[in-house]
């Protein structure tokens, strides 16, 4: 039964993650084809096609590589467009107006905003669904941790690490992350009386994890997954200040480091699906609904490849009524076209070898605590026997 449960386990994790691209994509292929634009593929997935079908002159793609997906658009990308398909280039095509391309760049981000947003009324409307986050309200200090040493008590109200207001136990470990192990400054609040503690984070050598020694007052079980509110609105600015934070560390030099090691790649997305399918369907559905916002935000980012990119050279298009330098701009789709694949499978093996060393660890640790329990059996065992004896 548990491998069938695995199974079902990862064949919805595929088709949850497989909707949010085809959502995205979706939302560029309708647009394009009311706006007139000529559509070559429709694909989910990159690289060679696994299996694909020409309908209506354009060519539907399942792609083998699983992390994504297009709608190929010469109009709108041409280099992007011969790059995903692995193509020098094909017929000429007809030209369009700048702020029909923006529409059809736009449409794709709109379309998972779209999606986030109907999960977070579904998500509010059903009664059994649990809602609650930790507060960020120390209430357990390990001995001989970094908390402890600072002197940080249970009780403490943690307001803002290195200046980072915080509002929540999440707010708290992921801003300790963000600190890549330096000391750092927390302003607590205890018994009505500001205190700044300096702490320096310890680091689990497994997970590569930065943690701090303390748990949050309230007991776990009353937090939900991805669910901090029962408020649709509370869901979605929650779900959005999340990855607006990590883009903020990205670029900021003192925090980009341990931002870029705290992101985590496809793999890791994957992991997290599954863990919350195995869980609980709504807490799967809550994190369907934060990965749409994360991918409609990311998608606007003002970077070649991406939409964002894509909008930023047609404004420029729109607003001084000519184009970009064509070598440029194809120079440029191209570097970060082949970056992002670089980034891609970088993120696929860091995730891979995190993984393998949890598991690694995870089963070093059941089989000692197998045999410590075996040995103690067997100690049992022998003590009964000579106190038998002994009578």
């Amino acid at each position: 039964m548990e491998i069938l449960a695995t199974i079902g386990a990862i064949v919805a994790c595929i088709l949850l993650f497989s909707f949010a691209i085809f959502i995205h994509e979706f939302g560029h292929f309708v647009a394009a084809r009311l706006l007139g634009f000529t559509v070559e593929t429709f694909s989910i997935g990159f690289g060679p096609a696994l299996w694909k079908k020409t309908v209506g002159g354009v060519e539907y793609r399942i792609s083998a590589i699983p992390f994504g997906g297009y709608v190929a658009l010469p109009q709108l990308d041409p280099e992007g467009t011969k790059g995903l398909q692995g193509t020098s280039g094909g017929e000429a095509v007809g030209e369009v107006a700048a702020w029909k391309k923006i529409i059809v760049a736009f449409a794709g981000p709109f379309g998972n905003l779209v999606l986030a947003v109907v999960l977070a009324f579904v998500l509010a409307a059903v009664p059994s669904v649990r809602f609650g986050t930790l507060p960020s309200l120390v209430g357990e200090v390990f001995p001989d941790t970094p908390a402890a040493k600072a002197g940080m008590m249970p009780g403490d109200d943690v307001k803002a690490i290195n200046g980072h207001a915080v509002s929540s136990w999440v707010d708290v470990t992921t801003e300790v992350q963000l600190t890549g192990g330096k000391t750092c400054t927390f302003d607590v609040v205890r018994s009505g009386t500001n205190v700044v503690l300096s702490l320096t984070p310890d680091r689990e050598l497994v997970s590569g994890i930065y943690f701090i020694g303390a748990l949050s007052t309230t007991n776990m079980a009353d937090a939900a997954a991805w669910m901090p509110a029962r408020s649709p609105l509370s869901q979605l600015a929650w779900d959005a200040g999340q990855i607006v934070r990590i883009i903020k560390a990205l670029t900021t030099p003192r925090e980009a480091g341990a931002a870029a090691k705290a992101v985590g790649g496809p793999v890791m997305i994957a992991e997290g699906l599954y863990h919350q399918v195995r869980r609980n369907g709504w807490d799967a559905l809550g994190f369907l609904r934060f990965l749409n916002v994360n991918l409609a935000i990311l998608n606007l980012l003002p970077l070649p490849v991406l939409d964002g990119g894509l909008i930023f050279f047609a404004l420029f298009e729109l607003l001084f009524r000519r184009k970009m330098n064509k070598k440029f701009t194809d120079i440029v789709t191209q570097a970060f076209m082949y970056l992002l694949i670089g980034l891609m499978l970088f993120l696929v093996w860091r995730d891979i070898s995190r993984s393998v060393r949890i598991h690694r660890a995870v089963s070093r640790a059941e089989a000692e605590a197998a045999a410590a329990g075996e040995q103690k059996q067997a100690d049992g065992g022998g003590a009964a026997k000579e106190a038998t004896q002994g009578k």
